[in-house]
């Protein structure tokens, strides 16, 4: 890739995931089912995972948030692979994680069940069509709550019909500088799409990074709500695109001056907060997709950004630091991993 030019959606995309939603219907929804209801999901869930015979899904890892310590869940809520919700529950609930994670069952989070796949890139489809083949497993082992009028019946209205919620993580930092996000929130927000940050609902958009879903599940098939969101990605992708070389022909040397001074803070910083790492890091990362940064591949770049994140920065130190620690180690393994 030459200087000012971006791929497709190299870069661009970082991710994609489907989550389906469901409840047996046997029990009450989680928020009124007693202790004893919780544990017999639970056990019953684990059980008809640990009997799947599908070789493309490899093994699977079974961890009970009762048994976790705090940072080993915020890990996971780091990785994307269970919900801040989850990591938080009082009551029996848990976590079925592909090794590769790929592949992440949550159980007795808002729903019995919450099942997601991520792909990295666009792959929306594919992500549908794995969690499809998980979905069927489950439930030809066990009875979902569905209804003939609505379709799978959900603890949250919004979620009711296919149960489906399709995902795709971008980084929009030309979006961003040039004020035209907020156009971008605006039309998906009147397509029934909701664009969030980087940790979804509630959660900023720290380091340029989008998360944009449907909103609605009822009324459209998978497929349906699966093509909506690659459509509207895929024009966000090419608006971003864009305005990159825009930008970069504009002024190509403050553009590169931007890029090499953030990638100046990252190698010799003392102290870096999460905030001010995933926006130097944001930088880095458009610098490499345009091809200014040649030294560095963007999967170092995107191991750095998870490894800075609270949870994961103390795993990685092997301890529980302070905050102000945690600004000091955080700067400490930047310098040495960028240059690795």
């Amino acid at each position: 890739m030459t200087t000012g030019e971006t791929s497709k959606n190299n870069g661009i995309v970082m991710s994609s995931r489907i989550r389906l939603a469901r409840n047996l219907s046997e029990y009450p929804f989680p928020f009124r089912m007693n202790s004893t209801q919780a544990r017999e999901i639970v056990n019953k869930i684990r059980k008809i995972v640990s009997d799947f015979n599908m070789e493309e899904l490899g093994n699977f890892l079974f961890v009970h948030m009762q048994d976790m310590g705090d940072i080993e869940k915020q890990m996971l809520v780091e990785k994307h692979l269970i919900s801040p919700e989850l990591a938080e529950s009082k009551k029996d609930s848990a976590a079925i994680i592909s090794r590769d994670e790929r592949i992440s069952i949550m159980i007795n989070e808002e729903d019995h069940l919450r099942l997601q796949v991520i792909y990295q890139g666009l792959k929306l489809t594919d992500a549908l069509e794995l969690g499809n083949k998980i979905d069927d497993l489950i439930a030809n082992k066990s009875n979902y709550a569905f209804n003939n009028n609505y379709g799978y019946l959900t603890c949250c209205p919004t979620n009711i019909g296919t149960g489906l919620r399709a995902s795709v993580m971008m980084h929009l930092p030309a979006l961003v500088m040039t004020g035209h996000i907020r156009k971008i929130l605006e039309v998906c927000s009147k397509l029934n799409m909701a664009v969030r940050g980087i940790y979804g609902e509630h959660s900023s958009a720290l380091g340029n990074i989008f998360q944009m879903s449907n909103q609605v599940t009822l009324g459209q098939t998978e497929e349906e709500i699966v093509t909506s969101i690659t459509n509207a990605a895929t024009q966000i992708i090419e608006q971003e695109a864009v305005i990159r070389n825009e930008l970069y022909k504009q002024n190509s040397i403050a553009f590169e001056d931007k890029i090499y001074r953030s990638f100046g803070l990252l190698s010799n910083a003392r102290i870096l907060t999460t905030e001010e790492s995933l926006n130097l890091i944001s930088d880095v990362r458009l610098g490499i997709n345009m091809g200014i940064i040649k030294d560095i591949r963007m999967e170092k770049i995107d191991q750095i950004m998870l490894m800075i994140q609270p949870a994961s920065l103390q795993k990685f130190v092997g301890k529980q630091i302070s905050s102000n620690e945690r600004d000091v180690k955080r700067a400490e393994l930047i310098r040495q991993k960028i240059v690795e």
